[in-house]
């Protein structure tokens, strides 16, 4: 098993910094063969969907992604397939989803400050989506995405365009997160961390607006409050720490991972 070479910051809690891009392109590797692994215990594996993409360090116009067809909780590093601007399978042994071009491409494309992007058609996200609206900032935990997450309120099907990928992140514009209707959720990050986490708890986010409102009327958390805790809790940095323990735990049960 090849090990990742960091140099570390003083602070444990403070993202690492590399000492050559193939430690870094080593180190974005294994956190997206983890949050396969995180994603497939939290059932967020959908059949045939499903795709998170990490941007190569040095190849700044491809990224790594999950090949077509294995499941998330089996995803090892050496699955992962390199893709260039082209779609092309450029390293590694696998296809590619036309979905996950489709769309992972154009956000790449038109954020460079993307590392990392998610989607997933987990099962409470979906459910949000076929709504048509964004979420509210009902609970402490979903302030982190308080007017820092857009609506893509144009479903036209299966996205095996590039052009509705496009469309897709002109939604997104400089946000963290959209809500795709009828369709799922997609989150993005400054590194894999990041973006998985977000994933995450913009699930559950839609899991606890969901279940308010199927009994009550949720009491919305004031402007200058939401927004406040937006600025402290939905940061990169933030983003990037809340994923930290589930990466400690799945590299204790499931290190076959790091292969």
């Amino acid at each position: 098993m090849v090990q990742t070479s960091l140099v570390r910051p003083s602070n444990p809690f403070q993202p690492p910094t590399f000492v050559s891009i193939e430690s870094e392109r080593r180190h974005r590797q294994e956190r997206l063969a983890a949050a396969f692994r995180i994603f497939a215990r939290l059932g967020f594996a959908q059949g045939l969907a499903g795709h998170i993409t990490a941007r190569d360090p040095e190849l700044s116009d491809h990224f790594w992604v999950n090949p077509f067809g294995i499941h998330f909780s089996r995803i090892r590093v050496s699955d992962l397939i390199l893709v260039n601007s082209e779609g092309q399978v450029v390293q590694g042994e696998g296809k590619v989803s036309q979905a996950a071009f489709a769309i992972h491409s154009q956000i790449h494309k038109a954020r460079p400050d993307v590392i990392a992007a998610v989607h997933a058609h987990s099962f409470y996200g979906k459910t949000w989506s076929s709504l048509g609206r964004l979420l509210d900032p009902i609970t402490q935990d979903s302030c982190a995405f308080y007017q820092d997450h857009a609506l893509f309120d144009d479903f036209t099907g299966i996205v095996l365009e590039t052009s509705e990928g496009k469309r897709i992140a002109q939604a997104l514009g400089d946000r963290k997160a959209a809500i795709l209707r009828n369709h799922g959720i997609l989150t993005v990050g400054h590194s894999v961390d990041e973006a998985a986490w977000w994933y995450i708890r913009l699930e559950d986010t839609a899991k606890a607006q969901l279940l308010a409102e199927a009994v009550g009327k949720p009491v919305l958390i004031d402007h200058d409050i939401a927004l406040k805790i937006q600025q402290r809790g939905g940061t990169h940095q933030a983003g990037w720490g809340g994923f930290q323990y589930l990466w400690d735990e799945i590299t204790h049960d499931k290190p076959d991972l790091l292969d």
